[in-house]
């Protein structure tokens, strides 16, 4: 605490931090000082990357600037990586030398990751020889690369992982890349595995529409032009894409908070930790003790105002408000630029109509928080 202000620190600019700071935006008067700390000027939303993927969306299309945001916030801005947390100091340790960022109060939304030596771990090579979904803007920036291969000669792609997100890509990469070969490797589980069966059907009747091959193996490595798969057996490819399941960060395992046993922050009814009361999580970092579910992008989306209001309100030091996750939550797969799926527990519908619907809430989420700060 500097003379009497209280430090607020959002450690990432994840989905429910964009809601913490349109909030800050709307009320201004706060004796805090907030600091956003994230390595990038802007969110890259991840609902539309298969879209751009396609070539329906520009990269600016599907990014968030965080400038303006900050600025109507009346934030500050340090574009530093975490490298670590010290709950007894109450300090956030940052990358390229910058000091130790002290906080009264900690929020943490820093998104999904692919920890490196856990993806060795599992798919030995793939960090030097594959194109990985996760930093997801990195991603974003080497996909033209892919796409400007293919219009010298046809490529053969395999996407690894055969979840929402594996899906969505390789339907997006084979409408972007017509002429080459695409093979969707599950894992040795079937595709879209814990969805709904009238989902996973739909998912399987596309994909042999469009001819993309599934492979029900896992991956055991990837190497210059190749992949291995389990039994020893190998896949020629030239852009191995890996959308498996992501990690969490590595530095949450000497920070002092409560961990699940992936290495998630355990988070309470108020998405406050379970061990340190003035620490809170949101989004895929973290994990709810009281309600278990998913990671994906509409729980944190959904997490965002509960947590704007608790972290208000742990300022204010006033009493706290519970939040309960959905049971449910509506799930619209892309499947390409003009068809995607809708599920809503076992039930799922299909057609162009989904699409357009995806598009306009997906466009309309990055006009809000582009434009609202203006």
């Amino acid at each position: 605490m500097l003379n009497g202000t209280r430090e607020l620190v959002l450690l990432g600019a994840g989905h429910a931090h964009l809601q913490v700071l349109a909030r800050l935006a709307r009320q201004r008067g706060t004796d805090s000082r907030v600091t956003l700390v994230t390595p990038c000027p802007s969110l890259t939303y991840s609902g539309m990357v298969p879209g751009y993927v396609a070539g329906r969306y520009t990269l600016q299309d599907c990014q968030i600037p965080l400038a303006p945001l900050i600025r109507a916030a009346g934030a500050r801005w340090i574009q530093a990586r975490c490298e670590g947390i010290d709950t007894a100091a109450c300090s956030v340790r940052l990358s390229d030398g910058i000091e130790p960022l002290r906080y009264d109060l900690l929020s943490v939304d820093t998104g999904a990751v692919l920890e490196r030596s856990q993806l060795e771990a599992a798919l030995p090579g793939a960090s030097e020889h594959a194109l990985l979904v996760r930093p997801i803007e990195r991603f974003a920036r080497l996909w033209p690369r892919v796409a400007e291969r293919a219009g010298e000669r046809p490529l053969s792609v395999a996407v690894i992982g055969a979840g929402a997100a594996g899906i969505e890509l390789v339907c997006a990469a084979q409408q972007r890349l017509p002429g080459s070969r695409f093979t969707l490797v599950t894992g040795g589980v079937e595709v879209a595995d814990g969805y709904p069966a009238a989902l996973q059907a739909r998912v399987l009747k596309i994909l042999q529409q469009r001819h993309i091959a599934v492979v029900r193996a896992a991956c055991t490595g990837v190497a210059a032009g190749r992949i291995t798969l389990a039994g020893g057996a190998s896949l020629a490819c030239d852009v191995p894409v890996v959308a498996i399941g992501t990690h969490a960060p590595a530095w949450l395992a000497g920070s002092g908070l409560a961990l699940d046993a992936a290495g998630h922050v355990l988070v309470n009814a108020f998405q406050q930790s379970s061990s340190h009361a003035n620490v809170f999580a949101a989004g895929d970092v973290a994990s709810r003790v009281d309600h278990p579910h998913g990671k994906s992008g509409v729980y944190a989306v959904r997490a965002g105002p509960a947590l704007a209001t608790n972290l208000a309100a742990a300022l204010a030091e006033q009493p706290l408000q519970a939040y309960r996750p959905p049971r449910r939550t509506l799930n619209l797969l892309s499947c390409g630029t003009g068809y995607a799926i809708a599920s809503w527990g076992p039930l799922s519908l299909g057609g162009r109509w989904v699409w357009r619907w995806k598009d306009t809430i997906d466009r309309r989420f990055v006009q809000r928080y582009g434009t609202q700060a203006r």
